[in-house]
């Protein structure tokens, strides 16, 4: 694990950065790394978050951004300590510890080392310290760690002066004097690398400013150091030379002034502006200094950015030069030759054009030669093909190289070692970071940031839209919000993302271009192997070698299990590419199909009891062996089966529609999905007048019971009595039954337990009219619960063991917790503690086995209470810290707050 506080707060887990919550927590984990291995007391942990007005709960809050900080970090590395917190790491890896060490180091080494070990902290910084990270606590540190790395600037540029160069820092020092204009240490250094840089007529002007500066703004004349190199600058006075704060002569004696060497080329472009974030690359790239890279990823990534920015913070290790190319692999014109690009270095490197050989092979090993034992960096920009960049190689391995392109380049990768470093899009805070210069406004910026989900082309053509035009941030966020991909189209192509993404077309085949525009049109935010054989109605060999090719192209990214991801902006282009209607609308309905015949597969596995969504489902959808198996399947496509359920819906499959709400209902039961539950059948009742009748009850039925568990009752009445009248009006005796069960729900939501126990004992007499045994255990199981409720114990109990005994007899697992459940609370409230217990850790395990997630919280909330009455405080505080847990993860804030609550007065 490694942990970034020098820029945005970011932890990185096996090279993968981790999501850290919102910015408190954040701050937490910074708090703890800036005393990494030191314990933190929770008093002044809540002062760095919270300042001196920390919530009222702010200890109970604390706890909860521990919990979580330790589910994504990695194991071990948040300690409860007494009185406090530890963070357990090794200081190496946190970059603020590992910079304030190689700076201490470079106090005690020769100056070419110490250079060395300067530029190695230096290096660290991605940014302004603790982006991400607001309150009093985080800008004094931020003002304090902003001083440190002055002082290291400042160090190295005196390490860099007292060997003779200086004049690679005058645009960096020049940056430093504008931002502290009267730190006569920087002043000195600047008319050291001006002079250096042959400019010393603009060093001698700069110190007349500057003394004039000091003169009026503090009354006083520049110090004796800052003096002392003035005279030397000018060559009047050979006296003692100054000294640095660490007592080391300053490199004072500023040599002769000469031009640079014009066989040292310079060819890098400027670095980027606005470059923010990507920690974790520059990372990456810093860990193979001395090897080469190929940086790959989707047009409009930013692959160009990051490597000028890395490439300018390392300038000075490559003192022969750096040699830069637009390779031009994807553009308007035409890939730049590799023979051009080869004349164009070796005149860089003195070779006179006329005496260049022509044969490409000659000229590349002319070339080789030239680079052989330099410490050279050389960049390729926007490549298309490994063969484009090969002659380009430097030869010998002291150079370096870095290539961009939106193909992988695997043969440069495998053949000739470069290390592959792959870029993705901004986090949120960066995206940010990167629009906060030109916008004031906060919910704009956060819309605009969704909107553009971290894409840094769409984000630049952004926000040099609302810089020009400032008074038209709204009509901005409008277009993108309703165009999308389109709002970014401009007349010039290098600033039109349609334009810049429809150049990584230009490689690919005619199929390998129809599958990417069917890609586009996919229900769900991406797409497994199988569902992209069924999209495209191609073999699964087939469609596997057209994603590798769209993934080589960047236009898409593979992960495990063969899934396929786009950007949101790069899908919506790629539907613009698709091929013909009919064709289009044939596929999403193969796909939509194939959804839904797995999730019906799942479900009867989930409730087997259950009438199936299809009475015979295709064979071609995936058949899970278990309920865990159907869980996980569910659990991992299910955004695939409510995007299916919309586009359905859309192109007017009602019945589809329907049977995709019918299929999730179980699943979203189990696991608290409430919302979804809610949207699902919002849909269908939204066009139930073209279902059958027996349909539109159980479509107002699910409607009206996601209302009562979102406590909308009075919605949930409407749809429930509704539901009700069309069962009887049908005469169609389960689905009356059904919804009497359901009514129970709405009744307990108010506390009507008399009302709900009538509705109980309708709906258990029809279920047994109707021989519907399994329906009978769950009904007497809810009448037993509402006897309980209103006081009559006894009869509770003999109703619920004979729904125990009905429910292990048809053997439904589901039902037996929900009876165990109930059994426990009657034994709670009966006086028996310990058979309550026993009764809630069956009910406990069934449920954990069975991952319905919804009803772990609710049995471990009833544990805690007949735990707390056998004086078992320590089980009590355990079953009620996870149910708090799991209910805010469900979105069940007053659950969680009732049972922290509980948890406060168990001391």
């Amino acid at each position: 694990m490694e942990l970034r506080l020098l820029g945005a707060v970011l932890a990185l887990v096996d090279g993968t950065v981790v999501d850290l919550g919102p910015a408190r927590q954040r701050c937490v984990l910074a708090a703890l790394a800036v005393d990494a291995g030191r314990v933190v007391s929770v008093d002044r942990l809540i002062d760095r978050v919270w300042g001196e007005h920390p919530p009222l709960r702010a200890r109970d809050t604390l706890v909860n951004y521990v919990s979580r900080l330790r589910k994504v970090l990695v194991a071990g590395a948040v300690v409860r300590r007494s009185g406090g917190y530890s963070l357990q790491i090794r200081p190496a890896a946190i970059d603020l510890h590992r910079f304030r060490e190689l700076c201490s180091r470079s106090h005690t080494e020769d100056d070419r080392r110490a250079a060395e070990l300067w530029a190695d902290a230096l290096d660290l910084w991605n940014g302004e310290a603790l982006t991400g990270v607001d309150g009093e606590w985080a800008e004094a540190e931020r003002a304090r760690l902003h001083r440190e790395r002055r002082d290291a600037e400042s160090g190295l540029a005196d390490a860099v002066l007292r060997l003779g160069h200086g004049e690679d820092l005058v645009a960096d020092l020049s940056a430093r004097v504008a931002e502290h204009p009267l730190d006569e240490r920087i002043a000195g250094q600047y008319l050291l690398a001006l002079h250096r840089a042959g400019r010393t007529a603009d060093a001698l002007e700069h110190y007349r400013r500057l003394r004039e500066r000091l003169v009026d703004e503090l009354g006083t004349d520049p110090g004796p150091a800052l003096r002392d190199v003035h005279r030397r600058v000018l060559g009047t006075d050979p006296g003692p030379a100054p000294r640095d704060v660490h007592g080391r002569v300053l490199a004072t004696d500023p040599g002769p002034s000469t031009p640079d060497d014009p066989a040292v080329p310079r060819q890098l472009p400027a670095p980027p502006r606005r470059f923010v974030g990507r920690a974790a690359e520059l990372s990456a790239l810093d860990r193979g200094l001395g090897g080469s890279a190929a940086i790959s990823g989707s047009g409009g990534i930013g692959k160009t950015w990051l490597a000028l920015a890395w490439a300018h913070r390392h300038a000075h290790r490559f003192p022969d030069g750096q040699l830069f190319a637009d390779l031009r692999g994807f553009g308007p014109g035409d890939p730049k030759q590799a023979a051009d690009v080869l004349a164009d270095f070796l005149a860089a490197l003195g070779v006179d054009r006329d005496h260049q050989p022509q044969e490409l092979d000659a000229r590349a090993a002319l070339y080789r030669t030239r680079t052989a034992g330099k410490r050279l960096l050389v960049l390729l920009d926007n490549a298309a093909t490994a063969d484009q960049v090969v002659p380009l190689l430097p030869g010998g391995d002291a150079g370096t190289v870095v290539v961009t392109s939106r193909n992988r380049l695997s043969a440069l990768i495998t053949r000739h070692g470069l290390r592959p470093v792959r870029l993705g899009v901004l986090a949120d805070a960066e995206a940010r970071t990167l629009l906060q210069d030109v916008l004031d406004d906060t919910q704009a910026a956060a819309e605009l940031t969704a909107l553009c989900g971290g894409f840094p082309l769409a984000l630049g053509l952004v926000a040099a839209r609302v810089s020009t035009h400032p008074d038209l941030l709204r009509d901005v966020v409008a277009e993108l919000r309703d165009l999308g991909v389109e709002a970014l189209r401009a007349d010039d192509p290098n600033a039109s993302l349609p334009a810049v993404l429809s150049w990584s077309l230009r490689h690919l085949t005619g199929e390998q271009r129809r599958v990417f525009g069917l890609l586009g049109s996919a229900p769900g935010p991406d797409v497994d192997l199988t569902a992209a054989s069924v999209l495209t109605g191609l073999s699964t060999r087939d469609v596997r070698a057209a994603l590798h090719a769209l993934a080589e192209a960047s236009l898409i990214t593979l992960a495990a299990g063969g899934r396929c991801g786009m950007h949101d902006l790069v899908r919506a282009y790629a539907a613009t590419t698709a091929p013909d209607g009919p064709e289009v609308r044939a596929a999403v309905d193969r796909v939509v199909d194939f959804y839904l015949d797995s999730a019906c597969a799942a479900d009867l596995l989930l409730d087997p009891h259950r009438d199936p969504a299809r009475p015979a489902p295709p064979a071609f959808g995936v058949r899970p062996a278990d309920v865990p198996a159907a869980l996980a399947w569910l659990d991992t496509h299910h955004a695939h089966l409510l995007a299916a359920q919309r586009s359905a819906a859309a192109h007017g499959r009602q019945r589809t529609a329907w049977h995709l709400a019918w299929a999730l209902n179980t699943f979203h039961w189990w696991r608290s999905h409430r919302h979804d539950d809610l949207a699902v059948w919002q849909v269908v009742v939204g066009s139930a007048d073209r279902l059958c009748a027996a349909d539109q009850v159980i479509a107002h039925r699910h409607l009206g019971m996601a209302n009562v568990e979102l406590g909308r009752r009075e919605q949930a009445a409407a749809l429930l009595n509704r539901a009700l009248v069309l069962a009887e009006e049908h005469h169609d005796g389960t689905q009356q039954a059904l919804t009497h069960h359901a009514l129970t729900r709405l009744w307990e939501s108010a506390g009507e337990y008399g009302q709900a126990l009538e509705h109980a004992r309708h709906a258990l007499k029809l279920f047994r009219d109707l021989g519907q045994a399994a329906r009978e255990a769950a009904t007497l199981n809810t009448a037993g619960w509402f006897l309980a409720c209103l006081g009559d114990h006894d009869t509770a109990r003999e109703h619920c063991l004979a729904a125990l005994a009905l429910s292990r007899r048809h053997r439904d697992p589901d039902g037996e917790s929900a009876v165990l459940d109930s059994l426990g609370w009657i034994e709670h409230h009966s006086g028996h503690h310990e058979q309550a217990v026993r009764y809630y850790r069956e009910a406990l395990a069934l449920r954990r086995a069975l991952g319905m997630t919804r009803w772990v919280a609710s049995t471990l909330d009833h544990l805690g209470h007949p735990c707390a009455a056998l004086g078992q405080a320590d089980e009590a505080r355990a079953a009620w810290c996870e149910a708090v847990e799991l209910y805010r993860e469900q979105g069940c804030t007053e659950d969680a707050d009732r049972v922290q609550r509980e948890i406060d007065e168990l001391g």
